[in-house]
């Protein structure tokens, strides 16, 4: 079976790759979860953050966007204190106001969905790579999206994080057409 060379060696990482990566999202929860860990990734690697991942579960309410929103300074200093997450002061800080901005998506465009969804007219873009070099760290769409979350108060939302993030969570196809869940997806 062909799957996409990244994910190679590492059973967390194919099974990911398998069943997760690319499949498009319409849950805001997993929505909110895809959005805090990809900025919580920056400068690492997205191995290290999925093996992680049930520990960000715990330690954020399983990513419950209303409690994460209200979480205060005794609860930051509870995360900086937790071993299992990655205890990065500005990025715990980042994912508290990004709860508050997500919240307030939600209010205007009656869900992360049908927000993110927009930039794409809610059709998948379907990329035709045959090999992981041709794949971009970056497109116009990550940049337009990337432009209005900072221009809506999120951080840790750079182009290269929401490029990451739309092929996640499945706005962007990025399996290589070897792969066999390219026609998956």
């Amino acid at each position: 079976m062909n799957r996409c060379p990244w994910c190679l060696g590492n059973e967390l990482y194919i099974k990911y790759h398998d069943e997760e990566w690319g499949v498009p999202v319409h849950d805001d929860r997993k929505h909110f979860e895809f959005l805090i860990l990809e900025g919580v990734q920056a400068g690492l690697s997205w191995l290290t953050i999925l093996k992680k991942r049930e520990n960000y579960r715990k330690a954020y309410d399983n990513f419950d966007v209303k409690k994460v929103s209200e979480y205060d300074e005794a609860k930051i200093e509870e995360l900086m204190n937790n071993p299992d997450i990655i205890r990065n002061r500005r990025k715990i800080e980042a994912s508290i106001n990004n709860a508050k901005k997500f919240l307030e998506v939600q209010k205007e465009f009656g869900s992360f969905d049908n927000f993110i969804w927009s930039f794409v007219d809610n059709n998948v873009v379907k990329n035709h790579w045959k090999d992981l070099s041709e794949i971009p760290a970056t497109s116009e769409l990550s940049d337009k999206v990337s432009k209005e979350l900072k221009r809506r108060g999120f951080k840790f939302v750079g182009s290269t994080i929401i490029y990451a993030h739309l092929q996640a969570i499945g706005l962007i196809n990025d399996h290589l057409v070897t792969c066999f869940r390219y026609d998956q997806v």
